[in-house]
């Protein structure tokens, strides 16, 4: 009996129904061990020594594992194609070895397949080789790395920077990225511009869009027009003139198709056009590569997920090519292969680009054996991969100069452009999606030289610069990927990391750092700056990739780096945390200390004048407070700038106009917590009226109009009839509601806000009372978010529900709780498994999942054994010391 050793149990599954009797597959579950979290477990001393430990999960698989090899007439190492899946292996056979398990003379073979196909599998077998010693060693100088990074430098953020819970060698270059933009959006000064664009008209009636570039043969910049008063006697100046064409100038353009997906690449797209967070991208990939049934049979559907490499095989593109030629015709198909070359900076390109197994399996025929995201991700990727092997787009764009003479005695000139796609070529199956909305080419109609146009209107329109925007999980991936920092298999489990820890949280699919995100990156800014920048982190990602190219020595690359970095720490051992928060009073200055304009000390205590804000630590983490204490008692939060306490900052606004009755600016401005609306600028005894952005709505679309109305807010409705108490409409932390006589109840939309009628209202109100409420109401029935299936090894339903308290998965009385950030809906059955067993192996539970578990057994308990489930037993309320371990491996991560 030969032995395979594979990463999960559904890849097993696959490759046993492949392989035949004669071979036993067998799951390691990913790693068997890592470096325990104390200190001592990477040696500098002692040569870079690492000390391993198997877990209590891992040592139950590796017993399985070993306990089958005794007899094993040959061990396949097969774990995944890359570093990760190398280091597993050497880990295993090192376990194997310690346990002495192998027999002497037994053969070890490693191999390796890109995709979770019978012949991709065959063929992978009939070419083994040995684990590669230099990729092993680039995994263990990563992991070295890592670990020495994390276990020396948080603990020095524990003690001079109370609050912090870890920092880490990717990670904290990533939150980096993330604070840096944030810093910029708040220095930023919006400006105000004005444009001028015309509607004009042909002879034969078709419109035309221009736009005002040039005035008296002066080309227009962007912030050129500064005012309305300059922008309406321009408008003023041109209106109902004669408008003829000067020129038209037409080019033809060609526009190539996109390379096939890489691990970024994918990430990217799958948050553009599916919304998927990056760590939801790999989990659904993850399913599509391992093997789904498809028509009885197990078959990976994508190859392997994890890469950087943008070619693909030579016998897949004969097959893509084919296929195109059958689907869309011999115009479609380019007379040559494509060939692609990553851009990314140390770009890997051991492995194929991300691609279908089988461009036969189309995503229409294959998503009805499918659950809705894998399909919609294996859609994205097949479309991508055909129109990687596509003819170019063939466009014509036209560019058409129009002269005006202006009653001013001024020549004004405007242009208008567009383009005509001539032949679709890629674009009939597939086009990039964009971080940043484009202005729509226009298509023009047929213009000539010297034609007249007819004014049909000329609009001055303001406008205001714009910040750079926020990371999205996207474009972040993107930077990190083109910077060189990280590799593509840890974008998502980094991006995690830093919300985790509550270093940053998303909203609206943006990335915002928060306090203590700021507070990390400026300490170690102040102090290990060297450490956090790009291209450190860069630079140290290439030796490792010299390391897996046999070209580097890894022992070499630690020294290197621990002798600098010990240097660093031990230059801020004596520094007094007083020192430390001065440093970062400095550098958090703009943020912390926001200037009031009127050229007085940003850092003076308004309550009692003569003492300086600063920096504070407490347990309930940093704040401002004044240098005067305790005589003066002043604190406000760490991240607002008014006056007072509990005040927010008020950045510069985007004016949307004024409101017609008080004739006060109404402006859009972003806050600690978003986008708002305000109402003029308040009075020293009164704030100004403000309104928060419903979710769902775009800030920057909002107009006067619809901004007046969520300013109104709470809108009377009318008198319930039977009370005569008034009713009114408003949206709150729960969303849109009609509040009566201090009861709530739901509406269906932020909409109905403001049309709901009285009518409308008391039915609303009624079905609350009667418990037929929304959130409002009666608690919702648990609801079935996922069937599973039946357990693999005991039998009976896995189910996922959501529950009063969030998802769960729930099987034979045993509820675990999904973890914050996983989607629930791409929970897979090993998960699942894992997660109940975690949940198990705890024993008595408490919280939320201990509810849910003592209502079940209370449930199904016989009378006679209720009464004592009625009572829980005592439990001590004193709060246990935190284990050394819990730190230690927060700061392993």
């Amino acid at each position: 009996m030969n032995v395979v050793i594979v990463e999960s149990a559904a890849k097993a599954k696959t490759i046993n129904k492949y392989l035949g009797s004669g071979f036993k597959v067998i799951p390691s579950y990913g790693h068997v061990r890592d470096l325990p979290s104390k200190d001592g477990s990477v040696e500098p001393a002692n040569d870079f020594a690492m000390h391993w430990d198997v877990d209590g999960k891992a040592a139950k698989v590796m017993k399985e594992i070993a306990a089958a090899v005794k007899t094993a007439d040959k061990l396949i190492l097969a774990t995944d194609p890359d570093r990760e899946g190398e280091a597993i292996s050497w880990h295993i056979l090192r376990v194997l070895e310690e346990k002495r398990a192998l027999k002497k003379g037994v053969p070890v073979e490693r191999v390796t397949f890109n995709a979770v196909t019978k012949q991709a599998v065959l063929d992978a077998m009939k070419a083994p080789r040995q684990i590669e010693t230099p990729l092993v060693e680039a995994y263990l100088a990563r992991r070295a790395l890592d670990y020495l990074v994390g276990f020396t430098l948080s603990p020095v953020l524990w003690r001079k920077l109370p609050g912090a819970r870890s920092a880490g060698r990717v990670q904290s270059v990533a939150l980096r990225l993330v604070c840096d933009r944030e810093a910029e959006i708040e220095a930023f000064k919006t400006e105000e511009y004005w444009t001028i664009e015309g509607l004009l008209a042909t002879a034969k009636g078709e419109d035309v869009r221009a736009r005002l570039n040039t005035i008296a043969g002066r080309r227009l910049e962007k912030l050129d027009i500064k005012d309305a008063a300059s922008a309406h006697a321009i408008k003023a100046a041109i209106e109902k003139g004669d408008f003829r064409v000067a020129s038209v100038e037409k080019k033809a353009v060609r526009r190539n198709p996109y390379a096939p997906f890489t691990t970024s690449t994918l990430q990217q797209e799958a948050s553009r056009k599916l919304g998927f967070s990056a760590r939801q991208t790999m989990q659904v990939a993850q399913r599509l590569y391992e093997g789904v049934d498809i028509g009885g049979e197990t078959v990976g559907l994508i190859t392997y997920m994890r890469t950087d490499g943008v070619q693909i095989a030579p016998e897949a593109i004969s097959e893509i090519r084919r296929k195109l030629e059958r689907e869309f015709g011999k115009r479609y198909v380019p007379p040559f292969i494509r060939e692609y070359k990553a851009k990314a900076k140390n770009a890997q390109e051991a492995h194929e680009a991300i691609r279908p197994t089988d461009v036969s399996r189309s995503p229409d025929e294959v998503a009805k054996r499918l659950e809705r995201d894998q399909a919609r991700l294996y859609e994205l990727v097949w479309k991508r991969a055909m129109a990687s092997q596509m003819a170019s787009a063939e466009l014509e764009q036209t560019t058409a100069d129009i002269d005006v003479q202006g009653r001013d005695g001024k020549a004004y000139g405007l242009r208008a452009t567009g383009s005509v796609v001539m032949f679709d070529g890629f674009l009939r199956l597939y086009e990039e999606g964009r971080d940043e909305e484009d202005d729509e080419s226009r298509r023009l109609p047929p213009l000539a030289q010297g034609d007249h146009l007819k004014d049909k209107g000329i609009e001055a329109k303001q406008h205001f610069t714009e910040p750079p925007p926020r990371y999205s999980e996207a474009t972040l991936v993107k930077n990190m990927e083109e910077l060189g920092i990280g590799r593509p298999s840890t974008y998502a489990s980094t991006l995690a990391v830093l919300q985790d820890r509550d270093y940053v949280r998303i909203e609206k699919k943006r990335l915002i750092p928060e306090d203590k995100g700021r507070l990390v990156i400026a300490f170690l800014e102040s102090f290990f700056k060297r450490y956090v920048e790009y291209d450190f982190t860069a630079d140290l990602e290439e030796k490792l990739d010299l390391i897996s190219d046999h070209k580097l020595e890894w022992k070499d690359v630690l020294r290197d780096f621990w002798r600098d970095f010990t240097g660093a720490v031990d230059e801020i051992k004596d520094l007094r945390i007083g020192e430390v928060l001065e440093a970062l009073n400095e550098l958090l200055g703009p943020h912390i200390f926001p200037d009031k304009g009127d050229g007085s000390d940003r850092r003076a205590c308004p309550s009692c004048s003569a003492g300086r804000l600063s920096l504070k630590t407490g347990k309930f983490g940093a704040f401002i407070g004044c240098s005067n204490y305790p005589e003066c008692r002043y604190t406000r939060q760490f991240s607002q700038g008014g006056e007072e306490p509990g005040e927010a900052a008020k950045p510069e606004g985007k004016l949307l106009g004024a409101d017609p009755e008080t004739g006060e600016p109404v402006t859009l401005r972003i806050g600690r917590f978003g986008p708002y609306l305000q109402l003029g600028e308040g009075s020293d005894d009164e704030k100004p009226p403000r309104a928060s952005i419903p979710k769902g709505w775009d800030a920057n679309t909002l107009d006067l109009e619809r901004a007046l109305q969520l300013l109104s807010l709470p809108r009377e409705v009318g008198m319930h009839p039977e009370t005569g108490k008034p009713i009114t409409a408003g949206i709150g932390r729960y969303g849109p509601f009609v509040l009566h006589d201090g009861s709530y109840a739901n509406l269906e939309s932020v909409e109905e806000v403001f049309t709901v009628g009285i009518n409308r209202a008391v039915t609303v109100i009624a079905d609350k009372k009667a418990g037929k409420g929304g959130r409002f109401g009666r608690a919702a029935p648990r609801q079935v978010m996922k069937d599973l299936g039946e357990h693999p090894a005991e039998g009976g339903k896995i189910e996922v529900l959501n529950g009063r308290y969030g998802p769960y998965v729930t099987h034979n009385k045993i509820n675990a709780n999904v973890p914050r950030g996983r989607d629930p809906a791409s929970l897979s059955v090993d998960e699942a498994v894992a997660l109940l067993a975690e949940r198990a192996a705890k024993g008595p539970s408490k919280g939320r999942t201990a509810q849910r578990n003592r209502k079940t057994a209370k449930a199904d308990a016989p009378k006679s054994a209720r009464a004592s489930a009625e009572k829980p037993a005592k439990v001590s309320t004193k709060r246990a010391k935190p284990k050394a371990g819990k730190a230690a491996r927060d700061a392993a991560e």
